[in-house]
């Protein structure tokens, strides 16, 4: 495909240290990677890394605090705005060293007690907040919609949800980050997104569904749905997130395949 295809080396490659998976990654042809959170390892570290393999990083996420262990995280809480500024600022750091094009801002969870309008209210304040910033670093900001089968309570489940937050956020800088795996797991018109919104859009990940495994390891026509982007308006880049099996060729085989 025409559009850059690009590895997740959060996920994929994960059978091997950090240090070994951009090189791993650039074996299989890939030449840009993406990290989910790279705050554990020095920014200078991981450009050595990167550099030494000889592929670029494109895409890191906001620090979202707890989220990952269960928790509320950053981006739609008004008591926790000051760390998500906090949070900004080091994402900015990072970006900056590594040469990142996009940084991506996860939502967060509602707790039982939380109200979701204000929640959304503080989730569009701080994208807009963090598009200006990084506006003036040549930073594009994303943000996406999570399965809330895989992560309940997430403030942002469905594509419209997602469309609203995009449309009250009206920054340039903005756009949505659709995950195909994820809008697949709710039940979304995958292609139809794809195919209506391609000028919104400012990434995209895929892995097949169910499972969030490679592609042929689910029941999604991955083949035709990347097909489809390559035909649209979308002109950004795709990214391989999904678990890996520790089988290389059933979590790489795909990569063999004809276009």
């Amino acid at each position: 495909m025409s559009n850059p295809l690009i590895a997740n080396i959060s996920l994929l490659f994960s059978d091997s240290p950090m240090p070994e998976r951009f090189q791993r990654a650039a074996d299989k042809g890939f030449t840009q990677v993406e990290i989910q959170f790279p705050y554990e390892w020095p920014a200078e570290q991981l450009k050595y890394w990167a550099d030494t393999a000889g592929v670029g990083i494109y895409l890191i996420n906001i620090p979202a605090g707890d989220l990952l262990n269960g928790g509320l995280g950053l981006s739609c809480h008004h008591a926790l705005q000051a760390d998500f500024m906090q949070g900004c600022a080091q994402a900015i750091e990072y970006g900056n060293v590594l040469g990142v094009k996009r940084i991506n801002v996860l939502a967060g969870c509602l707790s039982h007690t939380d109200d979701y309008d204000a929640c959304i209210a503080m989730y569009i304040e701080n994208i807009r907040y963090a598009a200006e910033l990084m506006l003036h670093e040549g930073i594009q900001v994303t943000f996406e919609a999570i399965n809330h089968i895989d992560m309940p309570g997430y403030l942002v489940s469905r594509f419209d949800q997602m469309k609203a937050v995009y449309d009250a956020v009206a920054h340039p800088n903005a756009l949505m980050q659709y995950d195909i795996y994820h809008m697949a797991m709710m039940g979304e018109p995958v292609s139809d997104h794809i195919r209506d919104y391609a000028s919104e859009i400012g990434h995209i990940q895929f892995a097949d569904a169910p499972g969030r495994g490679a592609p042929g390891t689910g029941a999604l026509p991955l083949g035709e749905i990347l097909q489809l982007i390559d035909k649209s308006a979308y002109a950004g880049a795709v990214a391989a997130e999904y678990q890996v099996s520790g089988d290389d060729n059933l979590d790489y085989g795909w990569l063999r395949l004809p276009e």
